[in-house]
C-alpha cells in the first residue's frame, strides 16, 4: 500500500469549509491566495508521499537505541528530516525577521498532517520544533531570539518540551526541578524530566530544551515556576555549538508504539540555562507551546486515521474471501465491511473539518485580535485534540478489523497504526483533562463560545436549500439538545460537569462533525460523494448524540456512590 497524501480533500476544506481566502483580508496573510495553498500542499503531498512514507514501517522495526550516551535515529530519518529542514518545513509559520516564512496556521496544520500521516515517529520532531519557536517568538528577550530562533526555524537545530517528572504529570506544580542563579543572567538547572519526546538525535547540530523548573524563593505549585531555555551545547560569543551542557539522556523509553520517535529521561545537573518570560510566569510560557501541541497532536491523531483508511480500503479492494450478497469478488462488497469503510471516511473528514476550522480561528485571531476568535480558537483546541485522536484510535482499530486476522499479524503493519495513534490519547494533556477544560475555563465566560458557535449552525441550517431538509432537521434536533445541555452544564457544580465533561466534548464534536458535512454536501457542484458520504454521517454516527446527551445529566451520584472496596471486588 502506498500513502497518498490528502491534498484534494485540505484543498475542498480550505475552499468550502473554512473559507481560507478570507485570511488574506487581514494583516498578516495578505498573500493567503489560492495558488499559494495550491503550491505548499502540492509541495507537502510530494515529500510525504516519496520521501516519508516508505521511513514508516523503517522506524518501527528500527528503533531509535541510546548508544554510549548517543541517541542512533532510525535509518533514513536524518536524510528525511534534512529534506523537511531545507524545503523550509519546520520554520513555515514563524516570523520572517528570523527567516520564518509566515504562513498561516491552517497552511501548517495540513502540511503537518499530511507528513504524521507518511510517518508520524519522525514529523514528532519537527511538530516539538514549532512549538518551541511559537514559545519563544511569544516570551523570549531579543538576545535569546536573535541566538536560538535562526537555527530552530531552519531545522539546524531542534527543540523539546520538559514537563513532566516522576512525581508531576497532570499536576505540574508538583514539580521539584530547580533553577539557580548565577549571578550573569543565567541560571544552573538540576532534576530529571520524564518522556520527553525527541530529547535527542544524530542529525541536528544542537538540540534545545524548554525546562519547567522552580526557583529558590518561589511560592509553591503552578504560581512559582519559571520556564528556562537550556540547550544540549552551549552556543559561543558567534551564536555556534560551543561546549557541552551538563544535562545527558539516561535512558529511552520501551514503548507500545512510535518507536521511531526516541523517548527519552533527562537528567540535568547545573545545567547552564537561560530565563524565557518572567519569573513565575513559567506555565503561561509553556502553555503557548502548549496548545501549539495541542492542535498539532489532534493533527496527528487524523493523519494516522487517514493512513490506517487508505491501508484498510486498499486490502478490502484485494482481499478475496466469502460470496457478497451484492455481488463483487472482494470482501470491500461484504456490507459489514462496507460499513466499517464508510464510517471511517465519514469519520476521518469530520475529525479533519474541526482541526482545519480551530487552525482557521487561530489565524483570524492572530490576524485580527477580535476577542470573537479569540474565544473560538481557545473553544475549539480541546475539541480538536480530544476528539481528532479519539478519531484516530478508533479508525485505527477499525482498520485491524478490515484485515481481519492479518489485521493481527505484524507483517500486515495495520496494527502499528494503532500502537502509534494510542499515546496521542494521552500526552500533551489526557482526553478527560481536554474534556474538563472545556466544561471549566472554556466556559468561564458563561459559555459564550459554545453558545456563538450553536447560533453560527443555527444560521447556516435556516440558508440550507430544501434538498437538505432530512439532514438539517435531524442536526437542528441535536442542535437544540446541545444547547439545552449546554445550559444545564452551566448551572451544575464542577464535579457534576466533570462526570460529563468526555461525553459533552464528543457531543460537541459530533454537531461540528455534521455542520461541516452538511456544509461539503452543499458547496458540492459536481458530483453527489459528498452528499452521500454526508448522509452516512447522519444516518450512522450523529445518532450518538441521543446516548450522549443522556448520560451527560446524569452527574457524578452514581460513579461516586460505588467506594473503592466495592470497584475492587
Amino acid at each position: 500500500m502506498t500513502y497518498r497524501a490528502p491534498m484534494e480533500d485540505y484543498l475542498f476544506i480550505f475552499e468550502n469549509i473554512v473559507s481560507f481566502k478570507s485570511l488574506g483580508d487581514g494583516k498578516f496573510f495578505s498573500e493567503a491566495s489560492s495558488d499559494l495553498v495550491y503550491a505548499v500542499l502540492d509541495e507537502a503531498s510530494k515529500i510525504s508521499n516519496d520521501i516519508l512514507a516508505p521511513l514508516q514501517r523503517v522506524g518501527d522495526l528500527n528503533p531509535a537505541y541510546l548508544e554510549n550516551g548517543v541517541v542512533r535515529t532510525s535509518p533514513g530519518f536524518g536524510d528525511a528530516y534534512k529534506a523537511i529542514a531545507e524545503n523550509g518545513w519546520v520554520g513555515m509559520a514563524a516570523s520572517s525577521k528570523y527567516g520564518g516564512l509566515e504562513l498561516p496556521q491552517s497552511l501548517m496544520h495540513a502540511v503537518n498532517e499530511m507528513m504524521g500521516g507518511a510517518c508520524l515517529s519522525l514529523q514528532l520532531n519537527p511538530v516539538m520544533t514549532q512549538g518551541q519557536i511559537e514559545a519563544l517568538e511569544n516570551h523570549a528577550n531579543e538576545e535569546i531570539k536573535e541566538i536560538y530562533l535562526p537555527k530552530l526555524i531552519s531545522g539546524e537545530w531542534s527543540g523539546t518540551m520538559n514537563l513532566t517528572e516522576s512525581n508531576a504529570g497532570s499536576d505540574v506544580g508538583a514539580l521539584k526541578s530547580t533553577a539557580r542563579p548565577n549571578g550573569d543572567g543565567s541560571y544552573s538547572i538540576s532534576g530529571q524530566k520524564i518522556y520527553i519526546s525527541w530529547a535527542d538525535n544524530d542529525f541536528t547540530k544542537n538540540v534545545c530544551h524548554l525546562v519547567l523548573a522552580r526557583l529558590p524563593d518561589s511560592p509553591p505549585g503552578t504560581k512559582g515556576i519559571s520556564l528556562f531555555l537550556v540547550p544540549k551545547f552551549i552556543p559561543d560569543y558567534s551564536g555556534a555549538p560551543g561546549k557541552a551542557n551538563s544535562l545527558k539522556v539516561v535512558s529511552l523509553e520501551h514503548k507500545l508504539g512510535l518507536h521511531g520517535s526516541p523517548t527519552a529521561v533527562m537528567q540535568y545537573d547545573n545545567a547552564y540555562g537561560v530565563m524565557v518570560g518572567d519569573t513565575n510566569q513559567g506555565m503561561a510560557a509553556m502553555f503557548t507551546m502548549m496548545n501549539n501541541a495541542r492542535l498539532g497532536v489532534g493533527g496527528q491523531g487524523i493523519a494516522v486515521a487517514e493512513a490506517a483508511y487508505q491501508k484498510a480500503f486498499a486490502f478490502a479492494i484485494e482481499r478475496t474471501q466469502g460470496k457478497p450478497l451484492n455481488g463483487g469478488n472482494s470482501i470491500i462488497d461484504h456490507a459489514d465491511v462496507r460499513r466499517m469503510l464508510a464510517e471511517m471516511k465519514a469519520d476521518v473528514f469530520a475529525a479533519r473539518s474541526i482541526g482545519a476550522g480551530c487552525a482557521f480561528a487561530i489565524d483570524m485571531a492572530n490576524s485580527s485580535g477580535d476577542k470573537k476568535w479569540i474565544r473560538e480558537a481557545a473553544f475549539l483546541t480541546p475539541i480538536t485534540k480530544a476528539f481528532g485522536t479519539d478519531v484516530g484510535i478508533h479508525v485505527s482499530q477499525l482498520g485491524i478489523q478490515v484485515h481481519g486476522g492479518m489485521g493481527f499479524i505484524e507483517e500486515t503493519g495495520a496494527s502499528q497504526f494503532l500502537r502509534d495513534v494510542r499515546v496521542t490519547a494521552i500526552y500533551e494533556g489526557t482526553n478527560g483533562i481536554q474534556a474538563m477544560d472545556l466544561v471549566s475555563r472554556k466556559m468561564i465566560d458563561e459559555g459564550e463560545a459554545a453558545f456563538s458557535k450553536i447560533q453560527e449552525i443555527e444560521d447556516f441550517i435556516m440558508e440550507l436549500p430544501s434538498v437538505f431538509n432530512n439532514m438539517a432537521t435531524e442536526l437542528k434536533t441535536s442542535l437544540r439538545e446541545l444547547r439545552s445541555t449546554t445550559e444545564w452544564l452551566l448551572t451544575q457544580p464542577m464535579n457534576d460537569r466533570f462526570s460529563g465533561a468526555v461525553n459533552y466534548l464528543r457531543f460537541f464534536a459530533r454537531v461540528l462533525g455534521g455542520y461541516y458535512h452538511l456544509k461539503a454536501a452543499n458547496a458540492e457542484n459536481d458530483s453527489n460523494f459528498r452528499g452521500k458520504l454526508a448522509n452516512v454521517y447522519f444516518t450512522r454516527l450523529l445518532p450518538e448524540c441521543q446516548g450522549l446527551s443522556v448520560t451527560i445529566r446524569k452527574g457524578s451520584d452514581d460513579i461516586f456512590s460505588l467506594t473503592n472496596e466495592e470497584l475492587q471486588r
